[in-house]
């Protein structure tokens, strides 16, 4: 092999060496970008392959990327002058015609297969295969980081942005136009996308919007016999009444239909009512339903809380179909609306 032939193959070598590092480089740092900390986060909880290091990548991502902007940087500036340096070389030889011509040709056109194999290309698949990329290159780039570690504490004391440290947060808006992006894109159910965003109006409702007002509150007595509440009982659609004492605010307790029916089919309806009721629970009426949710739990004998004012006097009945009928989108309660109960 002549000389020159030699020439040319260091100078293909080395356009080559040059294109392909700056590629990866590129590809790697769109690609880590790309990726959501949410993606990491659950990746993780799936002890998925490299996803613990990728972690770490992304809790700190200052000095990944000043990793791969140095080596992209190293390839595309420094390469290129070594790069230029032995072509200029090579076509100013007597064996090359026109050399001048030859080498201006050259310079254009590895320029323009940098900006399209070295950048644009690169960070097309770096962001359409993000999450694979990353992961592949996430352990190999921790161990350039360890190895690079003294230069990286000489560029963090010079830049402190690079220490900044990413962490994992989101808020209402975010989680809502997640929702909706992954209903249009099919991954979640419209009506599932609804009601995260049903949730989110829990916060903006209270126990006062929900609820049945007393005057629309279905009660009984509690000092009359069943069998003397038998018509009202039977003739009513209602589920749950609110038994009532003598004084004006005496809630005695909560009857169930179930309850009622069942007692006057074993013949107990010469008893009092009062004799039948269940323990009511009470709560504030400016109670968010969210927190009003939570009240409502696995084995309760009632689903209805009775709701009171800040003097502690009856005011409403709210029930948990009235909380959920909000998420399912049923309705929203408006201030003083009634709802069956």
């Amino acid at each position: 092999m002549s000389p020159f032939q030699s020439q040319i193959l260091t100078l293909i070598a080395l356009s080559v060496t040059i294109l392909l590092g700056s590629a990866i480089a590129t590809g790697v740092e769109a690609a880590v970008l790309t990726v959501s900390p949410i993606q990491v986060h659950t990746l993780t909880h799936q002890q998925v392959k490299g996803s613990r290091a990728l972690e770490r990548i992304k809790n700190r991502p200052g000095r990944t990327l000043a990793l791969l902007v140095i080596a992209n940087n190293l390839f595309n500036i420094s390469g290129s002058m070594v790069l230029g340096g032995v072509a200029h070389e090579l076509f100013m030889q007597k064996e090359v015609v026109h050399g001048d011509l030859a080498e201006f040709f050259f310079n254009v056109l590895f320029t323009i297969a940098v900006i399209l194999l070295a950048e644009i290309l690169p960070k097309a698949m770096g962001n359409n295969f993000s999450l694979p990329i990353a992961l592949a290159s996430s352990r190999i780039l921790l161990a350039i980081e360890r190895i690079a570690m003294p230069l990286l504490l000489l560029l963090e004391r010079v830049l402190p942005a690079i220490t900044a440290e990413s962490e994992l947060t989101t808020n209402e808006r975010e989680i809502r136009l997640l929702a909706r992006l992954g209903s249009q894109k099919g991954q979640i159910e419209a009506d599932e996308a609804a009601m995260i965003g049903k949730v989110f109006e829990l916060n903006d409702l209270t126990a006062r919007d929900l609820m049945v007002p007393r005057v629309g509150t279905p009660s009984l007595p509690g000092g009359a016999t069943l069998t003397s509440q038998r018509d009202q009982i039977l003739a009513s659609g209602h589920e749950w009444w609110v038994v009532l004492g003598e004084e004006v605010d005496e809630v005695l307790g909560v009857l169930s239909r179930e309850q009622a029916l069942e007692a006057l089919v074993e013949g107990r309806g010469a008893g009092l009512v009062s004799g039948l009721v269940g323990p009511a629970q009470f709560v504030p009426e400016m109670i968010r339903a969210d927190r009003l949710l939570t009240t409502f739990r696995r084995g309760d004998q009632n689903s209805v809380r009775v709701v009171v004012d800040e003097f502690g006097g009856f005011v409403g009945l709210v029930s948990a179909d009235a909380i959920l009928g909000v998420l399912a989108g049923w309705r929203r309660q408006a201030p003083g609306a009634h709802l069956p109960v």
